[in-house]
């Protein structure tokens, strides 16, 4: 991959606005001799990550330069980019952060809008277990949230080893396909969260059906649409799905149901 994979002017732009924000004193520098231009100089940037100062200097230039992961993660640390600052690096030259920053708490916003909601939500982490949900979700989600798990409430487990959450969704083979399509495509996002990888593991091993559809390689975005239920008091049940992310913690998802 070189810097000419994306808009060389765009790169360049970005790392020298970000060069020319940081202080000395924010970096741990000294202010040394006199400066002409305000933040770190280039030479600078490139002894904090490791790098060459040519190699530096030409990819503010937007000369084809490689560009490995590691050195972009010298890059994004030595400039202390933000979070989404430092996504934004990587996607400007199509690269995967080799190590990307934590996984975000459950933001209190979040949690409470939850509880606010008349319908079933609930809210999934990476690996895609249910980090909050209320009660109308818990009262939905027979053989997955009404009950408590020793595992904690995975959604992808649930699906495949629950014989009570199988009988409750309507045309289960096609949903449980969709629903491992959408999870390859939301954890291919998440490759280092060792806790969705372990739970694919899981299922590889304890369920044909998951390895049927997994080994099919379909990836398909968690759109929503309707869904249909066959609650065992209730009867058959319609709602439509709305999924959203949370801006400051992408990884996790919001899912409401609403009347269909």
């Amino acid at each position: 991959m070189t810097a000419d994979s994306a808009l060389p002017t765009e790169l360049g732009a970005f790392l020298r606005r970000h060069r020319e924000r940081l202080s000395p004193a924010a970096a741990g520098l000294p202010e040394g001799r006199r400066r002409r231009t305000p933040g770190l100089r280039r030479e600078e940037v490139a002894q904090l990550a490791g790098l060459s100062p040519t190699w530096y200097t030409w990819l503010e230039q937007g000369r084809a330069v490689s560009l490995s992961p590691r050195a972009l993660a010298g890059i994004a640390d030595a400039l202390q980019l933000s979070r989404a600052e430092r996504s934004h690096l990587f996607d400007l030259v199509g690269r995967r952060d080799p190590a990307p920053p934590a996984v975000a708490e459950l933001p209190p916003e979040l949690l409470d809008s939850v509880q606010l909601i008349a319908g079933p939500a609930y809210v999934l982490d990476a690996a895609w277990n249910a980090l909050a949900f209320n009660g109308a979700a818990a009262e939905l989600f027979v053989g997955w949230l009404d009950t408590p798990a020793e595992g904690g409430h995975n959604l992808l487990r649930s699906m495949f080893l629950s014989p009570v959450l199988r009988d409750l969704v309507e045309d289960w083979p096609h949903r449980a396909a969709r629903l491992v399509a959408e999870f390859r495509a939301h954890s291919g996002r998440h490759r280092e969260n060792a806790a969705a990888m372990a739970v694919v593991e899981e299922l590889l091993a304890t369920s044909s059906d998951f390895q049927c559809y997994w080994e099919a390689q379909e990836v398909e975005e968690r759109e929503g649409g309707l869904r249909a239920f066959l609650h065992p008091r209730r009867g058959r049940l319609c709602y439509r799905q709305l999924t959203l992310a949370a801006a400051t913690a992408p990884e996790l998802l919001l899912v409401m149901l609403l009347p269909a």
